[in-house]
């Protein structure tokens, strides 16, 4: 059970480790693109590919596809960034139980967005959990982790790419421990816990008087995709990269931009950043000098603004 490239990445190795996949369960089509043309999602191309049965539920709380799992009869669930949390009477169907594979170590960073929530919050360090699925969200009892560090400047798009190749070899590892009757649980410690709720409009917008370290981990966060934003002049732009201005000793409000340092610099609340990748409405996604060949800046002194 997933749906984007970080469950691919699973399907693909317990596919090439030589396990019966029995189905493939995902999310239902959804518009993509520019256009809004409804597509498939990687998990389901992929199955398609290798003649995988696809099943596409709006919901798993109606019967149905407890029913339709009880005729595939499944050995084992392995569920990685599906989306959907697996009602009772599916979590207790399959004999060898039902694993899922988190990005984060839990119990720190349950929830829906744990890789950026993760950059968000400073950490130098994350990882890849299994577990086996309880009814509370990401509250199993672990069977095996895999840490990371964390780079400096490492995005969104970076950490989450290598994090599910880590996924992957985990559940691999994780479903041989199954098969072979060796794998135990450990109880998560509860009150160690903290959460990663999904990445709402107010979390993508940039408010200028917060720390510029903290606007910084917030780009990374968000590139490529939903994307940092903030509105400079009149404009609102999506905002890719940033790093500290080098002439960090320069004053102003919060929110004053100016054409300086081969990009736009904007005064944080304890310091300047320079903005050096962004993207206009309707534009490209581009170098911040190169955008600036073209197109006029707000004069200095004047307001990046949190909302147009």
């Amino acid at each position: 059970m997933g749906t984007p490239d970080f469950a691919l990445k699973s399907l693909r190795a317990l596919c090439d480790s030589g396990h019966d996949i029995a189905g493939v369960f995902t999310q239902p089509d959804k518009p993509k693109g520019r256009g809004r043309r409804v597509a498939p999602g990687p998990v389901k191309q992929f199955a398609a590919e290798r003649g995988l049965p696809v099943f596409q539920p709006a919901t798993l709380r109606d019967g149905r596809a407890f029913e339709t799992l009880s005729e595939i009869e499944p050995e084992l669930i392995a569920a990685v960034a599906y989306g959907k949390l697996l009602p009772p009477d599916i979590l207790s169907l399959p004999p060898r139980g039902c694993v899922n594979i988190h990005g984060s170590l839990l119990p720190k960073y349950r929830g829906a967005a744990p890789v950026q929530r993760a950059i968000m919050g400073g950490e130098r360090t994350t990882g890849v959990t299994s577990m086996f699925m309880a009814p509370e969200l990401d509250a199993g009892d672990v069977i095996l982790s895999a840490q990371t560090e964390i780079a400096d400047g490492e995005t969104f798009g970076e950490l989450y790419d290598r994090l599910g190749d880590m996924g992957a070899e985990l559940l691999c590892e994780t479903v041989g421990l199954i098969a072979a009757g060796k794998a135990r649980g450990a109880p998560q410690d509860h009150s160690l816990a903290s959460f990663a709720p999904p990445i709402s409009k107010d979390d993508e917008m940039i408010e200028w008087s917060a720390p510029r370290d903290a606007i910084i981990r917030k780009i990374r966060a968000l590139n490529p995709s939903p994307a940092a934003a903030a509105v400079l002049g009149d404009v609102r732009f999506k905002i890719f990269e940033a790093r500290p201005a080098h002439n960090g000793a320069r004053g102003g409000a919060p929110g004053e931009a100016v054409a300086a340092d081969g990009g736009v610099e904007v005064m944080c609340g304890d310091g300047p950043i320079v903005i050096t990748q962004l993207q206009a409405p309707g534009g490209a996604r581009m170098s911040a000098r190169d955008y600036l060949r073209g197109h006029p800046l707000p004069s200095s002194g004047s307001r990046a603004g949190a909302r147009p």
